[in-house]
């Protein structure tokens, strides 16, 4: 995870807007990078040892659009990041340089696998799980459905064994996803399994 760093002299209220902006609001990323380039990789500590950048943020809710924008700025592609982002070249040579990186975690201590749901290819995730990224089986199956990525839910209910009772932050499990958001196919799918709604 990227440090805060100690000698910013960045307005904390102004890093933490931009890290906000950064889960989901591409024009205010842009325009604030633009007033001040140095929230690029200045990270928001939510609380002692939970810190994260912009690109953090992007990562763990699968916002490709404002990842690729703030690497294009600068923004260091970290391995969460390249999972997210379906980047297999990026993953091989993070892996080739650090094997031990497979148990990889981004901001809030998100793992590997919950960010490779949303790049919706099956085949990544099944090579990192069997690689042994196997936590966060469950938000990796609630991130594929989020995402419309049947392929990569349909992997997971096969081969993992993610709580199919577990719900979200906002108290959603995959199949109130999947409903809510007219996935009818990963409706289906997850029924077959036995998902009930909350």
């Amino acid at each position: 995870m990227t440090d805060i760093n100690p000698l910013s002299t960045l307005d904390k209220d102004l890093v933490r807007e931009f890290v906000i902006a950064g889960h989901g609001n591409l024009a205010r990323v842009r325009e604030m990078l633009a007033d001040e380039p140095a929230l690029l990789n200045t990270a928001n500590e939510w609380q002692p040892g939970d810190a994260e950048t912009a690109v953090q943020a992007a990562a763990h809710v699968g916002n490709r659009d404002i990842a690729e924008y703030l690497l294009a700025q600068g923004a260091p592609l970290e391995l969460c990041t390249a999972a997210m982002l379906g980047q297999r070249d990026e993953i091989e040579r993070a892996l080739a340089a650090d094997p031990d990186a497979i148990h990889a975690r981004g901001a809030h201590g998100i793992p590997l696998l919950s960010h490779a749901a949303f790049s919706g290819d099956a085949a990544l995730v099944a090579s990192l799980y069997e690689r042994g990224a196997t936590d966060g089986q469950t938000m990796a199956l609630s991130n594929a459905v989020s995402a419309g990525r049947k392929a990569v839910a349909a992997w997971l209910l096969e081969n993992a064994d993610p709580d199919l009772a577990a719900t979200n932050y906002q108290g959603k499990t995959a199949l109130d996803i999947a409903v809510e958001s007219g996935y009818d196919e990963i409706a289906a799918l997850l029924r077959a399994y036995g998902a009930e709604t909350a």
